[in-house]
């Protein structure tokens, strides 16, 4: 059986939230999926891939074609809901969400030094962090000549994982830019939120 669905226009998490219900009540053999946006394609490709599929992507004329087979060589009987894993739901701690490339709403310089200690003392939680959740301006410290990538990478080193926005680095134009954690969508955002045992906001 194959199915098709044109997921263009629509924003994060929704091209993921229609793959996830059509694989959940027809568990096709083969999906086509049309997406608009390379955020979009990142985040559908790798939940096509936690789903037990093999997929590959075309694009043209502003379109993202993504058709995704059932992978035989994989002995998978039910689809999971989850987009984090059962080992990852029993080793989840502290989340900690970071809204903003700078710490606090007074000068600029200062509260980007900030962030940099803020983010540098990080490395105090380990093993207690979990997990690092960039969104809106916090996107901007994963790019490229960002001041905190060094303390990133280690902390990444040190077992954290780190999720960063594909809408969000979308909007600011930074989807090729981004040097460090992995392209994530607002489900995969909830569902770390709803997983945590304590959540730490910086926005």
């Amino acid at each position: 059986m194959e199915r098709k669905l044109d997921c263009r226009g629509l924003a994060c998490p929704a091209p993921v939230l229609k793959t996830k219900e059509v694989i959940e009540k027809e568990n096709p053999e083969k999906i086509i999926i049309i997406v608009d946006n390379p955020a979009a394609r990142e985040n559908v490709g790798r939940f096509l891939k936690k789903s037990g599929y093999q997929f590959s992507s075309k694009e043209g004329n502003n379109e993202i074609f993504i058709t995704a087979l059932k992978d035989a060589s994989e002995d998978v009987n039910e689809y999971s809901c989850q987009i984090i894993t059962d080992e990852e739901r029993d080793s989840c701690k502290t989340v900690v969400l970071v809204g903003t490339d700078r710490l606090g709403r007074g000068d600029k310089a200062l509260g980007e030094k900030l962030m940099l200690n803020f983010l540098k003392t990080l490395d105090e939680m380990v093993p207690q962090l979990w997990r690092l959740v960039f969104l809106n301006g916090g996107v901007k410290l994963t790019i490229e000549d960002s001041p905190v990538l060094n303390t990133l990478k280690k902390l990444e080193q040190s077992g954290v994982d780190i999720l960063v926005c594909g809408t969000c680095l979308d909007f600011f134009n930074l989807l090729d830019k981004k040097k460090i954690g992995e392209t994530t969508n607002m489900l995969d955002i909830v569902t770390t939120l709803q997983l945590a045992d304590k959540v730490i906001p910086i926005t």
